[in-house]
């Protein structure tokens, strides 16, 4: 689509909530993505990393409590990105420490296995072993919310098919961050966007057939955007404005939408992509602080 369709399309749905910043905002989030300043961020004394149930279904995960509020106030499942191959175990827990903070819950980190020793459907299902433990411990699925962010978000909607289709009770709601639904790459905003965003499209030649091995880039569950979304938790889908993903974002809303699913697209105006991560430094500039203020409201939604 052009951009006066996308902008068109991002009008006439009704739960787009556009965000905007600064032209010095933009940059300064740019130059925390690209800069290296972010990998020096560290867990502050006292995170609460013990663990809280002794089983995570046979994946390496992490516990982070930041409030210490423990398992009854429910459990935020975090996967994270990394384009299905890469994990910064000790970037991530901080993370999960800033999303359980933000979540009033413990997190939970997935640890789940990487491309290209384990591509799809490996990956998505340790995602759903985990959740499946926490349920099977007594962690209401009211009570758990799924976090993934960009190959991790992904992961988080393919998780939730799988799940869905198996019966297996849903969780009160799902965030999915800068996510590559659609593998057939076959979104417009891909080539709109290249030179916009700061993952060049390139990339995807590599990421996607590594992780998809031999399975199909138009079916689902790996590609969610394919998948039946009927009866799907509540949805919210941020993304930056210049993301080579957006318009995977739009449509899997729209999508989503027409199947009856509660869907809310966070419009981050002229962000790129994973601009969420800038969530990770000491003084997080005010994109990540609204990131997370929105993660905040969201949750305490779904009650």
């Amino acid at each position: 689509m052009s951009r006066s369709e996308r902008n068109s399309a991002i009008s006439a749905f009704p739960t787009t909530t556009r965000i905007t910043a600064s032209e010095q905002e933009r940059t300064a989030v740019r130059e925390l993505l690209t800069s290296g300043a972010l990998f020096s961020a560290a867990l502050p004394d006292g995170a609460g990393t013990e663990p809280l149930l002794p089983e995570t279904g046979g994946v390496p995960c992490d516990w982070i409590d930041a409030d210490r509020t423990g398992i009854g106030a429910g459990v935020l499942l975090y996967v994270h990105g990394g384009g299905f191959e890469h994990e910064n175990p000790a970037l991530e827990r901080v993370m999960a420490h800033r999303l359980s903070r933000a979540a009033g819950r413990p997190a939970l980190r997935a640890g789940y296995r990487l491309a290209p020793e384990h591509p799809f459907p490996a990956p998505v299902q340790d995602v759903a072993a985990v959740y499946r433990a926490l349920l099977a411990q007594g962690v209401p699925a009211p009570r758990i919310v799924l976090f993934g962010e960009s190959a991790g978000a992904t992961l988080v909607l393919s998780a939730l098919l799988v799940l869905k289709e198996e019966g297996t009770p849903l969780p009160a709601g799902a965030v999915a961050a800068s996510g590559l639904n659609d593998l057939t790459g076959s979104a417009p905003s891909i080539t709109a966007n290249e030179g916009r965003d700061l993952l060049p499209a390139s990339a995807l030649g590599h990421i996607v057939p590594q992780y998809l091995a031999s399975a199909a880039p138009d079916r689902a569950p790996q590609s969610p955007l394919h998948g039946d979304l009927r009866g799907l938790p509540p949805l919210l889908l941020p993304v930056g404005g210049d993301e080579l993903f957006l318009d995977d974002t739009l449509r899997l809303a729209a999508s989503a939408a027409e199947a009856g699913t509660d869907a809310s697209v966070d419009l981050y105006e002229g962000m790129p992509h994973a601009f969420h991560a800038a969530a990770l430094a000491e003084a997080p500039p005010p994109t990540a602080r609204t990131f997370l203020d929105r993660l905040r409201s969201w949750t305490a939604r779904l009650g």
